[in-house]
């Protein structure tokens, strides 16, 4: 999640094969109130939409003046996900001006944490992990515990209330 008050926008990274994140947008999109959109080459980004980056490629957030940009890559850059969280995040690292939050949800391996090691080098960033009670699999919320970058771990349950609260 990216904040500049009074705006919020979000961005999703989940670990699907090309196809079945546009389904997933429009499922999301049916049922959410905000607008959840797959996220296109060159979109500029709006305030109040969920991005979710497409399956099979990498997302990454540039800024373009005053104006931040959806950058979809086919690059692997040593990564073993497509799309990656750490790639994601690294890219939400340069970008200043903003307060962040990051969350790292249920996910087999790593993926998130080094990126998550470059976001919190801004103090404006706050970082959620799931807790191992309520994810399917622990593997990415423990990483990222375990390299101590989290500031908050939540059950699902609560994950959106505490979300609102750091908006």
């Amino acid at each position: 999640f990216l904040r500049k008050q009074p705006h919020v926008v979000y961005f999703v990274v989940q670990h699907m094969p090309p196809g079945f994140t546009h389904s997933l947008a429009e499922r999301l999109n049916a049922v959410s109130e905000l607008f959840v959109k797959e996220a296109e080459q060159g979109e500029k980004v709006q305030h109040g939409v969920v991005y979710i980056a497409p399956g099979g490629y990498n997302m990454k957030i540039v800024q373009k003046g005053n104006e931040l940009q959806i950058d979809i890559v086919d690059t692997m850059q040593n990564e073993i996900y497509r799309p990656s969280v750490n790639i994601l995040f690294e890219s939400l690292s340069k970008i200043k001006g903003y307060s962040k939050i990051a969350v790292i949800m249920t996910g087999m391996g790593s993926d998130g944490t080094a990126g998550l090691k470059l976001l919190k080098s801004d103090e404006n960033v706050t970082s959620i992990a799931q807790s191992e009670e309520s994810s399917i699999i622990f593997g990415m919320p423990k990483a990222a515990i375990a390299a101590n970058v989290i500031d908050y771990i939540v059950d699902l349950k609560d994950m959106a209330k505490t979300i609102k609260c750091l908006i």
